[in-house]
């Protein structure tokens, strides 16, 4: 049998909020010198209410006083500015991360869809060094698609007969109803979910958690 465990990021890998804020507020300040609808600069408690939205949503939270022309090339600029900052400087990994994608990788196929733009998931997985333990990776900018529809990509792509997403917030909760695939949340992550899922409190405890939902390893 051919099992896979797909992951969320923001949230459930790495908590790159801070860093997001930080390059954001750098395009914000920069654009609301000549435009004074744009508010000059976000949070990293901001970035953690926005992250598994969609770039949308999220740019009609962070500039609601603005048009939706203005918001979609502001959120562009952000996006491009964020890969590059975080090419530089990466972000906080989840304790015991790496070990324990090493234990997981040894049992199922990993995989990360998440709601972000083209070179995200890539800048996560280079600076960190982890590529070598995802088969692939899936995300909007790639697609055009909403999270349920990337997920039946990724399984559909890669041959996958069970697998498990596992993700922090109700939307990746929704995503997972939608694709008709179990979900585990990551309940050390932003979010929280609307009714009793398994969860863990670590990242550590996955590996139990996935063996338990996919029947044991492949």
């Amino acid at each position: 049998m051919n099992y896979g465990i797909i992951f969320d990021l923001d949230g459930t890998l790495w908590d790159s909020s801070e860093q997001v804020a930080g390059a954001w507020s750098v395009i914000l300040s920069r654009r609301s010198e000549t435009d004074r609808r744009v508010r000059r600069s976000v949070t990293g408690e901001d970035m953690r209410g926005y992250m598994g939205k969609t770039m949308e949503v999220i740019a009609a939270l962070m500039l609601p006083d603005t048009d939706e022309k203005t918001r979609l090339e502001i959120m562009d600029e952000c996006g491009e500015y964020e890969n590059e900052y975080l090419s530089g400087h990466g972000g906080k990994l989840y304790p015991d991360l790496e070990r324990e994608l090493d234990r997981l990788s040894k049992s199922f196929k990993l995989f990360i869809v998440s709601n972000c733009q083209s070179g995200y998931i890539e800048t996560f997985l280079e600076y960190h060094k982890l590529g070598k333990y995802f088969a692939d990776f899936e995300c909007p900018g790639g697609t055009g698609l909403a999270k349920a529809d990337n997920i039946r990509i990724v399984m559909e792509r890669n041959a996958l007969d069970k697998a498990v997403y596992v993700g922090d917030t109700q939307g990746d909760l929704d995503a997972s109803d939608s694709a008709g695939v179990p979900f585990i949340h990551a309940a050390y992550g932003f979010g929280t979910v609307n009714r009793e899922v398994p969860a863990v409190n670590s990242f550590s405890g996955i590996f139990e958690a996935a063996e338990k939902i996919l029947g044991g390893t492949q």
